[in-house]
């Protein structure tokens, strides 16, 4: 009877070490406080914290100074600010952030650059000056960071024009739409170029006509040879000329006009690699060549 209690006690021993093990291998406490974690609802300082610090301090008082100078900004040149932008690829930027962030870095440019300033010179009068030039330099910087932006886009749109307009030719000339031609060559392709015309299909999409569409394309970008191209387009739309034998014609002189570029590129490299070489290269040469007789020739006058 002792021996059977004694088994008895040892099989209940080793079921709760068993269990034990398996209750603690499951129950790991590590990841039940992460868990406790996670679930535990977070305060409005805690998920305030977790927002960028750009979106937390800057952009508050850039959306501050934005409202501040609004007031004494001309209309038409905040129309003229929002085609820049819209040119630049940054539509979703409002005329008036960016006018915020213009003033920001006029106040940013006048401190930094007086400081700057006071420190080299510590005089008074010149750390005075610094300070209106430092707002004007400061309010034009982003202008010129989107014109440039602006510029950079448009020619990746001219550089992409060319294979664009083969795509569009071999997709019409197979058969398909020109509206059809324009899915498909934005399939295949990517970069500011797919993006506008991808733009241009999905507003025929909602209800705009194809002139209203491409025309968009026009105000966007900035660029001559886009401008005639959607202009034979829409003349060729409107007269029923045929639409294969247009962008034919246009892909031809599209390449053509690629390679001259190429080629006044090409002219150009040989002047544009003489500045570094007159500017870097030469006095070196006339160091290494001259400095010895320079040299013997100092010696030999005080030897005299």
């Amino acid at each position: 009877m002792e021996a059977a209690l004694l088994a008895g006690i040892m099989v209940v021993a080793v079921v709760l070490i068993f269990a034990s093990v398996y209750v603690g291998s499951g129950l790991d406490p590590v990841q039940a406080r992460l868990q406790q974690i996670a679930v535990r609802p977070r305060t409005l300082e805690e998920l305030e914290l977790r927002r960028p610090f750009s979106e937390r301090t800057l952009k508050p008082i850039i959306q501050g100074l934005a409202r501040l100078a609004g007031r004494f900004y001309p209309a038409n040149a905040a129309a003229g600010v929002q085609l820049a932008l819209k040119r630049a690829g940054m539509e979703s930027t409002s005329s008036e952030f960016f006018l915020g962030v213009k003033v920001f870095a006029a106040i940013v440019f006048a401190i930094g650059g007086s400081t700057l300033v006071n420190a080299i010179t510590a005089d008074v009068m010149q750390t005075l000056i610094a300070i209106p030039i430092g707002l004007v330099v400061g309010f034009k910087a982003p202008d010129f960071y989107l014109s440039n932006k602006a510029g950079k886009r448009a020619n990746e749109v001219l550089d992409q024009l060319p294979d664009a307009l083969d795509l569009l030719t071999i997709s019409v000339e197979a058969g398909l739409g020109f509206d059809a031609a324009i899915v498909k060559m934005t399939e295949k392709m990517k970069g500011a170029m797919a993006v506008e015309f991808k733009r241009a299909a999905g507003e025929q999409r909602v209800g705009k006509s194809r002139v209203e569409a491409l025309r968009g394309i026009v105000e966007r970008v900035e660029q001559k040879e886009l401008q005639n191209f959607i202009s034979a387009i829409i003349q060729a739309d409107q007269l029923g000329v045929s639409m294969s034998k247009v962008l034919r014609i246009q892909s031809e002189q599209l390449r053509m006009q690629r390679r001259q570029r190429a080629e006044e590129r090409a002219a150009k490299a040989p002047v544009m690699i003489m500045l570094p070489t007159i500017g870097c290269i030469f006095p070196s040469l006339f160091i290494v060549i001259l400095a010895p007789a320079a040299l013997q020739a100092m010696s030999s006058c005080s030897s005299v």
